[in-house]
């Protein structure tokens, strides 16, 4: 009986459990992460997991209407509900579809290579408004479209900035936003870029300015006689509906959310439907209330499932173990030991939801070193090498993000740094942690210890950002600095036999001149030196002398020890240690028995004991020398027995097509010459044993000897093959909170700008758990940093699906349909700028033969198909020969046929038509007097632009700098300095004419265009320009995003998110610029109507302002005086 009694018992578990199991299973739950919705009078279309699905407005299991790859967005009802269009990429783009509200085939309506969004339908149900960049000159602002339905030339709407809009009821009439902060990660922005809505008239061409709130007014909704519309303009400052009336001109609140934002409202018959927390709200327009729509998305979620996946692209740090054998692999959080020959490789850590960085191994082979999170702070954990047993974890209570550990040769410890500069030491066994030293100015990144383990040498920075040698005691636990901070000194290295400390150090001049001016840089500044550690050890580079070996008579060779004057020693003894009782002493007793034994013993420990490194700090530098090795760009030092290895970099200025990265070299001490051991590779890591190399060339790794003579590919080994099984949630909760941290440890302001960062993790990580795919993670996790209210704060990447790429070729020109015809015409062809030959339209390369106003009417003998638009003729064609037949007539008798290149983007050359259409415009206006220069950021290009179009119009009278759209880059503090060079002399010739010193210099007046979309280095450039009293500011105040990123670690999946490390302040002690941004002395606005119409304000205040300088300051240039008489004569 109690037997049976036990199996029903178990019996009854058992079907509890299979119950448990099936309701877990069936049981789906209110649904997050639904995104970009909209609302019909029936149904609500929403994106969930980069796929469009539709649900009743009430709620319930939703249906899928699309699963491409890629990500579905932006779905719009059209006015009779039956029809969607959306933004998606089916075919290798984003573009325009339709597709019907009940499924089916999508319709594709738009081909250029450009991104296009949906806005809105228009109301007679007929044609989509889509936003797209497509004739931008600027990569920073879009333009509005109209699509019909049924295909064709989409046409340009008339306002030159355009992003989200809503029509009035009967369509003449559109509210709008020049701007587009949607996707940005900057909550409660109150900067130049800030959003404000619009009215545009169709009809009359006229604009009116709804709102001019410092802050955010977006998403326009033109319902009845009221605007509903997103902003923070409550006390809270978070996203909510707001109402304006179009006849009050009264703003009110709507929705009080005040803990996440509303997001992404959209406009149905009826009512408002909008995300907050990630799910469905509908708001009722009759009562102006609203609910949360409970949805079900039976979605078998492929995303989350669990899934073995190579790693091998995710390679992060390797390093080699201590003989060679195997390497040692970071990817994807996961550490990984490789064969250099045999065998297979190896997960250690299997940890989906944990990250190990930085792994190293132990000189005896025994252990694996690395950090990982385990804890939710990053700790020091060993793991033997042959990867059984479990990790024990040596440190604890870390702050901060960890770098580097290196094995001391004893395998006793492990030196590592930290983010905060700091240098540590942890004994391997007990795990006290000492703290070594710290360099105020940034992390500490090179240390090295001595052969003996006694000493830790490193690089740290002193006031004058010089780097300076300096070497710590381990066992009086005190530092020392022995080289001076004249110098910027680095990468320090031990001789492995004790001898000497090898570094580096920039301190040979040899200048280059621009062939512009008389600038001047100092590259290629770095030498190779040499102390001898010991004052008594003799230089590496001592004078030596070449003799011949004299041979002893063979009565001196068989002659006693004794009667040559010498005694025996043994040469591998120390004469510093103790003799042993058991050895022969002075008086020549022979040993004790068991002596042979015991020196034996002896005599393997002295072996395998490194020799103590002597160190005497006493002139320590005056015993440096430089190494005869060409001066360059070296990194990497590491000693083995008789040679330096060091990386050689190519030459600042020097350009190498193809070449990954430098050449591995050693410098031999005996024979005095450096010998190449492999070229064009990335990075290395040296065996604990000194005779084998871990290199890596691009993705390609190998091990190789120390020798010269390598090449790429030698000693490949087989890194393509890592495999780890990854759980996305748990890698993703490991990304979020890892987000977390770099902001909390990276962040400029240890305060997090006053917001409580702790509450922040809290509030957006209780959404993990409803992740449905990687942008997800992404959302949340931009969502969360966009709290700090800072600039620089970004979030991208990661293992996300990837769509199809298809590229679109161009030919740099506009078209129009010729109706009567039903043909396409080429209305206008880009020329770009005369003075630039960088880009040409394909129809206007030599000898072809195409004018504006002919026909385009076959693309590679196939007639273009009007009922699309012309780009669909080019998929895949860019960089390709095409033939193309053109006419002058739409008769394709009397057509030729042409060969071109279409181009794979018109960016440049637009933006090169519109720098030299606004460069004429100036000229006319002020008959040459004044130039126009653009910079279009603070980059590279901007900085080439600026010295381009400086020294061809240095000459003017005065210069209009126009930076407006200006993406930033880097700071901009040598732009200010081309443009600040007073004249201080001139020189007088005699035939020719006269010199002015400085050569490139303009002492003219000059005015600066700004606008919001002017940032980060954008905002510096204005802003020094005033500082310098160079000109006024002419224009609107720029974006005010002045907080700048210098690095911090990726997530382990291959995503970026960024911290601002740094932020500006004014000489005066005060905050500036950051979350504001810089002012015009004359505010201008480009309003749209003045810009349809073919005019540009700020640039033609620009110019009255330019020339009002002129005529207050007109240009100066004294006369030649006359020739000086020195003749003597009285």
């Amino acid at each position: 009986m109690k037997t049976v009694t036990a199996l029903a018992l178990i019996l009854l578990l058992s079907l509890g459990g299979v119950a448990a199991g099936l309701d877990e299973l069936t049981h789906m739950p209110d649904a997050r992460m639904l995104r970009f919705p909209d609302v019909s009078a029936e149904m609500i279309v929403f994106s969930y997991a980069g796929d469009l699905w539709t649900v009743a407005r009430e709620g319930g299991t939703a249906r899928r209407l699309s699963s491409p790859k890629g990500n579905e967005m932006f779905p719009k009802f059209s006015p009779d509900g039956r029809l969607i269009a959306f933004s998606g990429n089916y075919d290798g783009n984003t573009d325009v579809y339709v597709v019907g509200a009940q499924g089916g085939q999508p319709r594709r309506l738009t081909h250029h290579s450009a991104t296009d969004l949906v806005v809105e339908w228009y109301p007679d149900g007929k044609h989509v408004l889509y936003r797209s960049g497509m004739v931008s000159p600027s990569g920073r602002f879009n333009r509005f479209f109209k699509q019909s339905i049924d295909g064709g030339l989409p046409q340009t709407l008339p306002m030159p900035y355009a992003e989200l809009g809503s029509f009035s009821p009967d369509g003449s009439q559109i509210v709008y936003q020049f701007v587009s902060r949607e996707f940005r990660t900057w909550k409660r922005y109150r900067g130049g870029m800030a959003s404000d809505l619009w009215l545009y008239d169709f009809l009359n061409n006229s604009a009116e300015k709804l709102t001019d709130f410092a802050g955010t007014d977006a998403v326009p909704m033109w319902h009845g006689d009221t605007i509903y519309f997103l902003s923070d303009r409550a006390a809270n400052q978070k996203l909510n509906l707001w109402a304006y009336s179009l006849r009050s001109k009264q703003f009110r609140q709507v929705t009080d959310f005040d803990e996440y934002d509303v997001k992404w409202p959209s406009l149905g018959p009826d009512a408002i439907v909008f995300e907050n927390a990630g799910r469905l709200h509908l708001l009722d327009l009759a009562t102006e209330q609203w609910q949360a729509i409970e949805v079900i998305v039976p979605d078998d979620l492929p995303h989350v499932r669990t899934e073995l996946k190579t790693v091998s692209n995710l390679i992060q740090n390797a390093s080699l173990s201590p003989t060679g054998q195997r390497a040692l692999f970071e990817a994807r959080g996961e550490v990984f030991t490789v064969p250099a020959k045999h065998g297979s490789a190896r997960n250690l850590s299997n940890t989906s939801g944990v990250a190990e960085r930085y792994p190293a191994w132990s000189p005896d082979g025994k252990w694996i070193a690395y950090f990982a999170d385990t804890t939710g702070e990053y700790e020091l954990y060993l793991h033997a090498s042959d990867g059984k047993g479990r990790p024990r974890q040596v440190t604890e209570g870390g702050e901060a993000f960890r770098y580097g550990p290196l094995w001391s040769p004893d395998s006793k410890r492990i030196a590592f740094s930290d983010k905060t500069g700091s240098l540590f030491m942890a004994d391997v066994n007990d795990g006290a942690v000492t703290f070594v030293d710290k360099d105020e100015w940034g992390t500490m990144a090179s240390y090295t210890w001595s052969s003996d383990s006694r000493w830790l040498a490193y690089a740290k920075k002193g006031a004058n950002r010089h780097g300076n040698i300096m070497i710590y005691d381990v066992n009086d636990q005190t530092a020392r600095q022995v080289t001076s901070d004249f110098y910027d000194d680095g990468s320090p290295v031990f001789d492995v036999e004790g001898k000497y400390l090898f570094f580096r150090s920039n301190r040979h001049f040899d200048p280059v001149y621009s062939d512009m001016d008389w600038t001047w840089i100092y590259p290629n500044s770095t030498q190779l030196f040499a102390v001898t550690l010991a004052k008594d050890t003799p230089s590496p580079l001592a004078p030596r002398s070449d003799e011949e070996e004299i041979k002893k008579d063979e009565d001196d060779e068989e002659k006693p020890a004794e009667e040559n004057g010498e005694k025996e020693t043994d040469e591998a003894a120390d004469p510093n240690e103790p003799k042993d009782p058991n050895e022969p002493g002075e008086n020549g007793d022979e040993p004790k028995e068991p002596a042979k034994e015991d020196k034996k013993d002896k005599d393997a420990k002295k072996k395998d004991a490194p020799e103590p490194v002597k160190i005497d700090f006493d002139g320590f530098e005056q015993r440096v020398v430089v190494l005869p090795i060409q001066a360059g760009n070296f990194g990497a030092l590491a000693s083995v027995k008789g040679k330096l290895l060091f990386a050689r970099f190519m030459p600042t200025g020097a350009r190498r097509a193809g070449s990954p990265g430098g050449t591995l070299l050693y410098y031999d001490l005996k024979e005095r010459e450096e010998k190449t051991v492999i070229d064009n590779i990335n990075s290395y890591d040296l065996s604990a044993d000194g005779k084998k190399i871990l290199y890596r060339s691009g993705s390609t790794y190998g091990i190789i000897d120390v020798a010269a003579g390598k090449k790429v590919g030698d000693g490949r080994i087989d890194s393509g093959n890592l495999k780890a099984w990854i759980d996305p949630r748990e890698e993703w909760r490991q990304i979020f909170h890892e987000a977390w941290r770099v902001q909390r440890d990276y962040f400029y302001d240890p305060g997090m700008h006053g917001v409580d960062w702790e509450a922040m993790k809290q509030r957006y990580g209780a959404l993990l758990g409803y992740l449905a795919s990687r942008d997800d993670l992404n959302y949340i996790i931009g969502e969360m940093i966009a709290e700090l209210n800072a600039s620089h704060t970004y979030v991208s990447g990661g293992d996300i699906e990837s769509p199809p790429r298809l590229n679109v070729g161009l030919l740099g020109c506009d078209f129009e349909l010729d109706t009567e015809h039903n043909a396409y015409r080429i209305a206008k062809i880009y020329e770009g700028a005369r003075w630039n030959a960088e880009p040409r339209s394909p129809l206007r390369a030599p000898g072809v033969d195409v004018n504006e106003g002919d026909y385009l009417l076959a693309v590679n003998g196939r007639p273009v198909d009007t009922s699309k638009d012309p780009w669909a003729a080019f998929q895949g064609l860019a960089g390709q020969t095409v033939t193309l037949t053109v006419g002058r007539t739409p008769d394709v008798n009397d057509a030729n046929d042409i060969l071109v290149e279409p181009m794979g983007s018109e960016f440049r050359l637009r933006n090169l038509a519109w720098i030299q259409d606004n460069r004429e415009k100036v000229e006319a206006a002020t008959q040459g007097r004044v130039g126009y220069i653009y910079v279009p950021d603070t980059g590279q290009n901007g900085q080439n632009e600026l010295v381009r179009q400086f020294t061809g119009q240095w000459t003017k009278d005065a210069l209009i700098i126009d930076e407006r759209f200006n993406g930033g880059g880097q700071i901009p503090d040598r732009f200010i300095e081309l443009l600040n060079r007073p004249i201080y002399n001139y020189w007088a010739r005699r035939d020719n004419r006269d010199w002015q010193t400085p050569f490139l210099s303009h002492a003219g007046p000059k005015v600066m265009l700004i606008n919001g979309w002017s940032g980060s280095g954008g905002d510096a450039f204005p802003h020094y320009f005033r500082r310098a009293g160079l000109g006024p500011l002419v224009g609107t105040r720029t974006w005010g995003g002045l907080i700048g990123m210098s690095g911090n670690p990726r997530p382990i999946d291959g995503g970026s998110v960024t911290v601002p490390t740094f932020g500006i302040y004014d000489t005066d002690g005060q905050w500036n610029i950051e979350g504001y941004g810089v002012d015009p002395d004359y505010e201008v606005e480009n309003v749209p109507d003045a810009m349809a119409a073919g005019g540009d304000p700020q640039l033609e205040t620009a110019i009255a302002v330019a020339l009002q300088l002129l005529e207050k300051q007109p240009p100066r240039r004294p006369q030649k005086p006359a020739y000086p008489d020195r003749s003597g004569r009285q």
